[in-house]
């Protein structure tokens, strides 16, 4: 099994060096001069690599890798770091950017808290500057271990203001009363000062934690947050290995009731704090945790928590946050739990509103995390009921650089604030106006990982846009999206789609450098064409994949790109040729695109009922993900149809790795919390 991996991790490497470097002979071909050699921010089951050069203008440069445990014996084959250079990402007086001349990549489902050692191989059949063909640079560098309280810190306990019975000592009534040294009320609350040093535990013992902020009272019995607001400003700042600790005693649950307060927790002065077993209800805000261009935190932890009756679960979306751990909590939003609605377009404005709701919807919640800066986790957490289920932030050209001044990439002083190495992986996400989620505004490593998304009225896949990439899409399952399952707008740069299962048409309106290996795509009939590309590079490519075309539509697949395969549009204006085909035979004969890719149907899988986006009278619905079974039948046409990937498809189960999010004969993955570690 082991040489089968290897053999196809080098056939995928080779395909890919093929598709995207084009069979036409380079012109002006120049060697390669390895650059700078970036480690981003690492997570806790992956990391990001970029290796910037100069030369490779014929693009026929490639970095393999290799990484090992330190101190183990045996490499392991990860994935081929992404060509990138040139590709722009334009929205007028938003984004205006271009990828640097350069190399990106991550190796994926390491173990936490773990050096590895990791080698990376560039090669240029022109020659590597002062190096022969080729150059090899290895790294050593840990995944994060996931934060967990420290020993040794003191221990404060809090109940809550209305508690009567025994105490464990040192005791405090009410959160602000142990986190400072004095709690306030009226005028004097924001008199206080942190009591908590890193390392410290403040237990929050059962009961129900709400204050009458609109009080004016000096009683903290009635109001010990800010007067007026009813916001707990957490200011005291933990470390990495000494985060500051609230958390539920274990005797019960712990609710902290913001009753209508606009931001319940604001930690936007506080690094390394850190949640855990609480709920968080009746705010719009809950945690606050930064505000483009002002101020915001670091290394943010929240764990099994529960977010309900809220506007934003968890939300920064300054660029100087970085390294958030967001784990097994259950987020709830506030829109209409029943039904699937959208909130733009003519296809959602035919429903006419559902009992008597007005079209477009009333946006009572917006987004459940909703982050912006390097290094961020947000991993196997329930969201439901939002506008949006998780995003990167929208937040236009990255510090160090200006949509108005013309294309442009961020000046190294401010790499450290750019969105890279972001994860969202093993959660579940039911229903929401817009998308389930979002990485709009992310620039490269952005991992995106066997994720359950269902009921989504628009896109739940959303790549609006990006900017140089690569951006992971790896064993999703889409369900129940009858607005389409991606959205490419700006150029969109560096979208990788692994292994998905996908059950609604893909649309690509603008993107670039994009790749689709092993996926499955089942029509749900919002569109006549199960895939439609427009991408402004000519080496874009889709290879490995199973199609489910709609029946009777006049065309089934557009691909419309740059003529020749070897050109690049860097200017997102331009129009690449179109072309439509009427069948997969035919588009792949005039594409060259998708020559190893079969049709597949609904019954290749154990249960998974064919829905219509057109039905007028089920498309609302709201589906439980349970009543489907997304795994493979015995004997199915995906099975043994794609090809390896390295740290994607290792340890396949047949001749060659399956198409779609599941291989035959693997159980599914964990969506949402996972109650049994707490």
């Amino acid at each position: 099994m082991g040489l089968a991996v290897q053999k196809g991790g080098v056939m995928f490497a080779a395909l890919m060096c093929a598709l995207t470097a084009g069979s036409v002979q380079a012109q002006n071909a120049t060697q390669t001069t390895p650059g700078e050699f970036v480690i981003e921010n690492p997570t806790l089951i992956n990391l990001g690599f970029e290796w910037h050069i100069e030369g490779d203008s014929n693009r026929n440069a490639s970095v393999t890798v290799s990484y090992r445990r330190v101190g183990e014996r045996n490499w392991h084959e990860g994935m081929p770091l992404l060509r990138l250079n040139g590709e722009r990402t334009y929205q007028e007086n938003i984004w205006d950017m271009v990828a640097p001349n350069m190399f990106a990549g991550s190796i994926l489902d390491l173990e936490p808290g773990t050096a590895y050692e990791a080698r990376f191989e560039l090669t240029d059949p022109d020659g590597v500057s002062g190096q022969g063909n080729t150059f090899t640079h290895t790294a050593t560098v840990s995944t994060r271990a996931e934060p967990m309280p420290a020993e040794g810190g003191k221990v404060y306990h809090v109940y809550p203001a209305t508690y009567t019975g025994p105490r464990e000592e040192p005791s405090f009534s009410g959160l602000m009363c142990a986190y400072n040294y004095r709690c306030g009320a009226g005028d004097t609350a924001p008199g206080g000062r942190p009591r908590v040093k890193p390392g410290d535990v403040i237990l929050m013992h059962a009961g129900l934690y709400q204050y009458f902020y609109e009080f004016y009272a000096n009683n903290t019995r009635y109001n010990a947050t800010t007067t007026f607001e009813g916001t707990y400003y957490l200011t005291a700042d933990g470390t990495a290995e000494k985060p500051i600790v609230i958390k539920a005693a274990g005797d019960g649950e712990v609710i902290i009731d913001g009753r209508g307060a606009f931001n319940l927790i604001n930690v936007k002065a506080a690094d390394y704090n850190y949640f855990e077993g609480i709920t968080f209800r009746n705010t719009d805000i809950a945690i606050w945790a930064g505000t483009q261009f002002i101020a915001g935190s670091k290394g943010l932890t929240v764990k099994n928590s529960r977010f309900e009756n809220v506007g934003i679960g968890i939300w920064t979306n300054w660029s100087g946050s970085s390294d958030f751990t967001i784990l097994d909590n259950t987020f709830i939003g506030r829109n209409d739990p029943d039904h699937v609605i959208g909130w733009v377009g003519a296809f959602w404005q035919q429903f006419g509103g559902v009992d008597g709701q007005t079209f477009p919807p009333v946006m009572s919640s917006y987004t459940a995390v909703r982050l912006y800066g390097p290094g961020h986790v947000v991993a196997y957490n329930h969201i439901q009921d939002f506008h949006d289920g998780i995003d990167v932030e929208t937040y236009g050209n990255p510090d160090g650089s200006h949509a108005i001044e013309g294309p442009q990439y961020p000046t190294r002083e401010f790499w450290d604030r750019r969105p890279v190495a972001i994860d969202f992986y093993n959660n579940y996400l039911s229903n929401f106006h817009d998308n389930a989620i979002e990485i709009d505004g992310s620039l490269h490593n952005v991992r995106v990982m066997r994720n359950m998304l269902v009921n989504s009225a628009s896109h739940p896949m959303s790549n609006q846009p990006t900017g140089g990439g690569p951006i992971y899409w790896i064993r999703n399952i889409v369900y129940h999206a009858p607005g389409g399952a991606t959205r490419m707008t700006g150029g969109a740069p560096g979208v990788l789609y692994y292994n998905n299962s996908i059950f609604t048409e893909s649309v690509n309106g603008s993107s670039a450098n994009m790749h689709w290996r092993n996926n499955v795509i089942l029509g749900q009939n919002y569109v006549p064409a199960i895939l439609t590309v427009t991408t402004n590079t000519g080496y874009s490519s889709s290879d490995y994949n199973g199609f489910r075309p709609n029946p009777g539509a006049e065309y089934s697949f557009h691909w419309n790109a740059p003529d020749g395969a070897m050109t690049r549009i860097d200017g997102v204006t331009e129009t690449a040729t179109r072309h439509a085909y009427r069948t997969l035979e035919e588009y792949a004969a005039a594409t060259g695109n998708d020559t190893h890719s079969v049709l597949v149907d609904y019954s290749d899988f154990m249960n998974v009922t064919q829905l219509d986006a057109q039905d007028l009278d089920t498309v609302q619905q709201v589906h439980d993900w349970r009543e489907q079974d997304f795994r493979l039948r015995r004997g199915s046409t995906p099975i043994d149809k794609g090809i390896a990937i390295p740290n994607v498809t290792d340890g396949y189960n047949g001749r060659a790795p399956d198409l779609g999010a599941i291989e035959y004969g693997d159980d599914l993955p964990v969506y949402g919390p996972r109650p049994s570690r707490y």
